[in-house]
């Protein structure tokens, strides 16, 4: 049997559909990949994001941001010793981008200006920290992508 060009090209695309048809059934059914957003509620969150750049700008006007250093007990976070810590509140996410199970939220509750997140809680890798926290009634945002 003699191929010409235009069976050649036919077949050229039949291989080519065959090819992303299989990776496409592959990624949809096989459980190691898994395709979960970032948050349950996007748009929610999305709708709040302009108080979030404020809040943001709020904290780069501080004297002093949050830090953080890892320790032998775990991550920990301080806040700027300018202020009193016993009126801040809020709250501290860490976001694992690799697996979901591993997130942590945490209210913030200080005793001193340190908070300590036990080192039980987090694995070797990359982690996505939010802390949204206020004092004297203005709020502030600390984001940042950490290697622990």
């Amino acid at each position: 049997m003699k191929l010409n060009w235009g069976t050649g090209i036919v077949v050229a695309f039949i291989g080519f559909i065959v090819f992303i048809l299989y990776f496409i059934i592959i990624m949809s059914v096989d459980d190691n990949y898994n395709h979960d957003l970032v948050t349950e509620d996007y748009y929610a969150e999305e709708l709040t994001y302009q108080k979030d750049i404020n809040k943001l700008k709020n904290a780069k006007n501080l004297l002093q941001n949050i830090t953080y250093k890892k320790t032998e007990e775990g991550l920990t976070i301080m806040f700027p010793s300018n202020i009193d810590f016993k009126k801040i509140s809020g709250k501290v996410f860490l976001y694992r981008p690799s697996n979901k199970q591993l997130d942590y939220e945490s209210t913030i509750s200080l005793s001193n200006p340190l908070l300590l997140i036990p080192d039980s809680r987090l694995l070797d890798g990359r982690w996505n920290i939010k802390i949204d926290w206020q004092y004297n009634g203005k709020s502030y945002l600390f984001k940042e992508s950490i290697n622990y």
